[in-house]
């Protein structure tokens, strides 16, 4: 379909493309969606509950849901024909005190609510850690970041090898401060990921966009059902990616749904003109 921008707006089982485990096939004949995005800087200022970061000033959302993993659409990243990263469905989540007892420096972490993006940060150490927030670099506590909401630890999503941890540290903290246009990345999972990997590709119009997508992002609706979304560049998968997480598995199936009968009414037309 070209490089067209475009939003997905739903999908019944039945018309769900299915394609092989490494998410080509050649003989596929379903759709394939080829998908160029403009967004605006940093999605997690849409979430309003992370607006201080202090426990004696927090005040708890109660209308916050706790984080759902059925809620939760499995995916995996293509480039080209290597997979760069997968969703660990079977990973657990913590408390904010139980994970400062499992984590390391240059850890990734990963808080969650259902109905809101996922919120990435970097452990330091000294029960701290460094992430964006708001169009800002932060340092706070891990327990303020978290404002009850469960988190994991999440280095092995992202296929690439991590660098040092004294690295990874440094990488963070040298940011802290930086706001606005001093920024390189479009949300928090983007600037935690490029402190733990060092990939341009993290950062805003890190790749040039030109030619063939060779981003691919594959959608598990179940063992045999899934569907590919092409892309220019790895931020605009993780753009998706969080969309995807923040509305959920049923929203996003309604959406390619939609999407899909709309492309088959006007293929109908178009055959009938023709």
């Amino acid at each position: 379909m070209g490089n067209q921008v475009e939003k997905l707006t739903h999908l019944n089982y039945a018309e769900v493309p299915t394609s092989d485990p490494n998410g080509f096939d050649p003989d596929d004949d379903g759709p394939r969606i080829g998908v160029s995005y403009i967004f605006s800087n940093d999605d997690d200022d849409q979430d309003d509950h992370l607006d201080r970061f202090s426990q004696d000033t927090h005040v708890a959302n109660h209308e916050e849901k706790p984080f759902d993993p059925e809620d939760q659409l499995p995916c995996a990243i293509y480039y080209r024909d290597e997979c760069v990263y997968e969703t660990n469905p079977a990973a657990a989540t913590h408390s904010a005190e139980s994970l400062l007892n499992k984590c390391r420096p240059g850890d990734l972490l990963e808080f969650l609510a259902t109905g809101q993006y996922p919120h990435w940060a970097v452990y330091v150490g000294d029960f701290q850690v460094v992430h964006m927030h708001r169009a800002e670099i932060k340092n706070n506590f891990l327990t303020d970041v978290s404002q009850g909401k469960k988190g994991r630890i999440v280095n092995g999503l992202y296929r690439y090898r991590a660098l040092p941890p004294e690295v990874i540290a440094r990488n963070a903290l040298d940011h802290v401060g930086s706001r606005d246009r001093e920024l390189y990345w479009r949300n928090s999972e983007c600037f935690a990921a490029w402190c733990r990997f060092g990939k341009r590709e993290f950062k805003i119009g890190g790749e040039i966009r030109i030619g063939k997508q060779p981003y691919r992002l594959k959608l598990l609706f179940s063992e045999k059902k899934s569907h590919v979304l092409e892309f220019q560049s790895l931020e605009d998968v993780i753009m998706e990616k969080r969309r995807n997480d923040q509305i959920g598995k049923d929203a996003v199936m309604q959406e390619m749904a939609n999407h899909l009968n709309a492309t088959h009414e006007n293929n109908k037309e178009e055959q009938v003109v023709n």
